[in-house]
């Protein structure tokens, strides 16, 4: 596998979470989402160090988990900004060189090492990548709820992270996008809108985001058919 650094925006307060405080704390299982997120970075021997974008006001708490979980590979937690794109620019800006950059959601904390093995495969100069699923449901267009377009399910993908590229590459394509205010969702659109092509390769719909109070009983359930899964090898 193609060695690799990782940023992981982890600043936002996930208002939706209704938690009253930032989602990353939750725990799922014995520990905080977060760390769930970033031990599939530490125990990945491609992954070559870590940058988390976080809350300026939650520094030294985010520093108090990773230190307790045994976290090694955090080079830098910098102030994130106050939206995700403004985040993993900062973190993007702390690394150095022309390495791979995997951006991951700080909330996605069960993405898997087959999966960054395929995306780090197919990244290459001037070409993005990101991981993805194929739509289950029938997506339909609509404009004031009165439906335009049934689209085709085939040609659809619900896209995840991580989402790779070369860092001069994303660097770029952030800073094209910061000069024409252009606001995107993720760094693909950032991407995409620098006139450079994405490319999408399979992921795993285990890959949630865990963003409502709902997400975190898939979570939950995720969790311990993966710890069953393992008991079973063992």
């Amino acid at each position: 596998m193609k060695p690799y650094k990782a940023v992981i925006p982890a600043a936002g307060q996930g208002s939706r979470m209704k938690a009253g405080h930032n989602k990353q704390f939750i725990h799922i299982g014995h520990d905080p989402l977060l760390v769930h997120t970033l031990r599939v970075f530490q125990e990945d021997s491609s992954c070559q160090g870590i940058v988390v974008s976080v809350n300026p006001s939650e520094m030294a708490s985010v520093q108090t988990l990773i230190d307790e979980a045994g976290i090694t590979k955090v080079e830098t937690l910098t102030a994130g900004g106050k939206e995700r794109q403004e985040s993993v620019y900062l973190g993007l800006k702390k690394l150095s060189g022309n390495p791979v950059v995997l951006i991951h959601d700080g909330a996605r904390p069960f993405i898997d090492q087959g999966a960054i093995k395929r995306l780090t495969a197919a990244v290459e100069p001037g070409v993005g990548v990101v991981v993805g699923v194929p739509v289950k449901d029938t997506i339909k267009r609509t404009r004031e709820h009165i439906v335009q377009e049934t689209l085709k399910r085939d040609e659809l993908w619900s896209i995840q992270t991580p989402q790779g590229f070369l860092l001069t590459d994303i660097l770029a394509a952030h800073a094209h996008a910061e000069e024409q205010g252009f606001p995107a969702t993720d760094d693909a659109s950032v991407f995409e809108f620098s006139g450079r092509p994405v490319k999408v390769v399979e992921g795993n719909y285990a890959n949630i985001k865990v963003t409502t109070p709902e997400d975190l009983i898939f979570a939950e359930a995720i969790l311990r058919s993966r710890s069953k899964n393992q008991q079973e090898k063992e």
